[in-house]
C-alpha cells in the first residue's frame, strides 16, 4: 500500500500586512520556514526529516502570492523542496485575489474559495496557478488540492480542461466543510469523477458516529499508526494524510509545538519498518482508481485511542496554542 504525505504548502494570507519585501521575508519565516528559537521547523525541517527516514511527500505548493510579491516568493518556496528531491503539485488559495486589489487579473473577482467562481472563472484562475507555479521552476504539475478543501464539481471539470489529472480536495470526514464536490462519506478510495481521478483524505471512524480527518494535528501517533495498518489489511491501495508547511509550529508566538513535531518525526520513522507500506508522490507513483469490489471501511473508532488523543490535543493547546 502506498501512503501520500501531502503537505499544503502556503504563504498565510492571513499575516500580509504589506507588499514590501521584508513583509514577505516576514511571512515566509512564519509560514514556510516556521523559525523557532530552537531553529526552523517548517519545510527544511520536514525535508530533513524525510531524507533521514528515505520518505516521499507531496507539497502542494500555493502560487497565488506571487499577485503580491511577484514569482521569486514563489521560487523560495519551490527550490529546496524539489533540490530535496521530493515532488511539487498544485494549491491554490483564491484569498489572495482580494489582497492583489488593482493587481487582480481576473476583472477584480475575489472569492474566499476556488468553488466560488464560475467554471471558465475557475479555468483562468487554475491556468494563472499552474503556469505560476511552472514559472517558479516546478515540472508542469498533475494533481491539485484546493485551498480550504474548497473546491466543487466545476473544479475537477476545469482541471480536466487544463490538464490536471488528480484532484485531492474532498474530505468525507468533514461533510459540512467548504468542499462541494458532489461525492459522500461512503467514498473513500480514489475514483474517477467529473474527469479526473478524486483521491479522498484518509479518515477513521468517529467517537459517537462519522469520521475524523487524517491530518497531523487531528490524529495522535497512535491512531495514524493504526489507520495505516488497518487500511493495509484492508487491501485498499492508498491512504492519504495531511499536514501543512506550518503545522508543528505557532505562527503568532513563534514556539515549536513539540507534540505535533513528535507526531511528523514519528510518523516518518514508523511508515519505515512497516510492512507492505511505502510513501510515494504523484510524480512518480500516482494512485490508481480503486477496484469496484473493494468495499473500504475506515478504521472502527476505539475510545481508548481517542481518549488518549483528547488528553494529548489539551496539553498541546495549553503548551502551544492553536496554530
Amino acid at each position: 500500500m502506498t501512503v501520500y504525505l501531502t503537505i499544503d504548502t502556503e504563504y498565510s494570507s492571513g499575516l500580509v500586512e504589506g507588499t514590501r519585501l521584508s513583509d514577505r521575508a516576514e511571512n515566509y519565516a512564519r509560514s514556510i520556514a516556521c523559525i523557532s528559537p530552537e531553529g526552523p521547523i517548517g519545510i527544511p525541517h520536514k525535508l530533513r526529516l524525510l531524507e533521514e527516514y528515505g520518505q516521499k511527500a507531496v507539497f502542494f505548493v500555493d502560487p497565488m502570492p506571487a499577485l503580491v510579491w511577484g514569482v521569486a516568493a514563489i521560487e523560495d518556496v519551490v527550490a529546496p523542496i524539489l533540490e530535496a528531491g521530493q515532488d511539487v503539485q498544485l494549491h491554490c488559495h483564491t484569498e489572495w485575489l482580494e489582497i492583489a486589489g488593482a493587481d487582480n487579473p481576473f476583472g477584480g473577482r475575489t472569492g474566499t474559495n476556488i468553488a466560488d467562481f464560475a467554471f471558465e472563472d475557475q479555468c483562468r484562475i487554475l491556468e494563472y496557478a499552474r503556469d505560476t507555479l511552472v514559472a517558479a521552476g516546478a515540472p508542469m504539475p498533475v494533481a491539485f488540492r484546493a485551498g480550504n478543501y474548497g473546491a466543487n464539481d466545476d473544479t475537477l471539470r476545469a482541471l480536466a480542461e487544463i490538464g490536471i489529472a488528480y484532484d485531492t480536495s474532498f474530505c468525507p470526514a468533514i461533510p459540512d466543510g467548504d468542499c462541494k464536490i458532489s461525492l459522500t462519506q461512503d467514498d473513500l478510495v480514489p475514483i474517477a469523477h467529473c474527469n479526473v481521478i478524486e483521491v479522498p483524505i484518509g479518515s477513521i471512524g468517529a467517537v459517537g458516529g462519522g469520521l475524523r480527518h487524517a491530518q497531523l494535528t487531528a490524529l495522535s501517533l497512535r491512531e495514524m499508526r493504526a489507520a495505516v495498518r488497518h487500511a493495509r489489511d484492508a487491501g485498499q491501495q492508498q491512504f492519504t494524510f495531511v499536514s501543512h508547511s506550518f503545522e508543528l509550529f505557532n505562527r503568532r508566538t513563534l514556539a515549536a509545538n513539540k507534540i505535533v513535531r513528535r507526531r511528523f518525526d514519528g510518523l516518518c520513522r514508523d511508515l519505515k519498518s512497516m510492512r507492505r507500506v511505502r510513501t510515494g508522490n504523484y510524480r512518480d507513483d500516482p494512485p490508481a482508481i480503486a477496484p469496484q469490489a473493494l468495499q473500504a471501511e475506515p478504521l472502527p473508532a476505539d475510545p481508548i485511542r481517542t481518549g488518549l488523543r483528547v488528553a494529548e490535543q489539551l496539553v498541546s493547546n495549553t503548551l502551544y496554542g492553536a496554530l
